[in-house]
């Protein structure tokens, strides 16, 4: 977070980002006396050494922006109270949408509090985890490749027999960019490179199996994509490079089976009875959202794929 001078605007701006824990004090209905040192008082109101260490806590900023960063927090703290004045003497609070968003944001608070308190801090993958799985996942680092390709994007209105059969006989994708011209197809031009840890294993395989020059379609929402392959090379991640995003993707892995185990533990105990029969998923996929467990090859896919993105 990078604080620097700030005005009016912005400081509302961070005001309405909190204006709903805000309104989450107002609709407790009687006031409580807040605890902690008075750093300023707005209609009466007091703003605490408290309330300020907590916005600090949540800021993250540097130990040599904090100075800076105390003040511009204590006005956002300052706007934040004027907003909650004037949301009380408005009843905003009563509002059924407000309360609403209110007992989901208290809701989703006390959850998360207790699947802290539950699960803990799991302690942080070791050297040894980190290369292992640098290790089995060479395509993704020691043997990652990048595919260069050129692209022809039209409309999906424009992939025609005549452009599909224009595409099988062309040798190159100029020759499909003359068709388009002499056609009066509108069409734009792009290259791109991409590599293998950001594809799904399956797409990723089937480029690698095409020879350079080869054309193909892909095709989007609303577009076709004219594809040939102009290049594939090699670009490996070392493991000094790799193991900092390793180390994280892991440690969220840690976190993540964590509260997936413990949420499978709840629902095995629960009675949960589904009153509306047509939101009641079947009881296969229902077990496997509740322990977000993909098929064996699916999970192994997208695990490798968490740390992809390295250049």
């Amino acid at each position: 977070m990078k604080f620097g001078n700030v005005g009016s605007g912005q400081r509302l701006w961070c005001a309405g980002l909190m204006l709903t824990a805000a309104l989450g004090l107002a609709a407790c209905g009687a006031k409580e006396k807040k605890s902690g040192q008075a750093l300023a008082s707005v209609n009466g109101e007091e703003i605490t050494v408290l309330q300020l260490n907590e916005e600090m806590q949540r800021s993250g900023v540097q130990a040599a922006q904090q100075e800076t960063a105390r003040k511009q927090l204590l006005e956002a703290l300052i706007d934040r109270q004027l907003l909650q004045n004037e949301a009380a003497k408005d009843k905003v609070d009563r509002d059924p949408k407000v309360v609403q968003a209110i007992e989901r944001a208290k809701a989703l608070i006390v959850a998360q509090a207790y699947m802290q308190k539950r699960i803990g801090t799991p302690a942080r993958p070791g050297k040894e985890e980190v290369e292992a799985y640098y290790k089995q996942h060479p395509e993704f680092f020691a043997q990652r490749k990048t595919i260069d390709m050129k692209e022809l994007v039209v409309a999906s209105a424009d992939l025609g027999d005549d452009l599909k059969g224009t595409m099988d006989s062309a040798k190159s994708l100029d020759e499909v960019a003359g068709w388009l011209d002499a056609h009066k197809v509108k069409y734009s031009r792009t290259n791109l490179s991409r590599a293998t840890s950001d594809l799904p294993s399956e797409l990723t395989g089937k480029l690698l199996s095409l020879p350079k020059g080869q054309l193909f379609i892909i095709k989007e929402a609303g577009r076709a994509l004219l594809i040939a392959i102009s290049d594939v090379h090699e670009s490996p991640v070392t493991l000094e490079v790799a193991a900092p995003q390793i180390e994280q993707f892991l440690f969220n892995k840690k976190n993540k089976d964590a509260a997936d185990a413990e949420l499978a533990r709840l629902r095995a105990a629960a009675k949960i009875d589904y009153l509306d029969k047509s939101l009641a998923a079947p009881a296969a996929a229902s077990a496997s959202a509740s322990a977000s467990a993909p098929s064996a090859s699916g999970a192994a896919d997208a695990n490798a794929r968490g740390v992809a993105g390295l250049k």
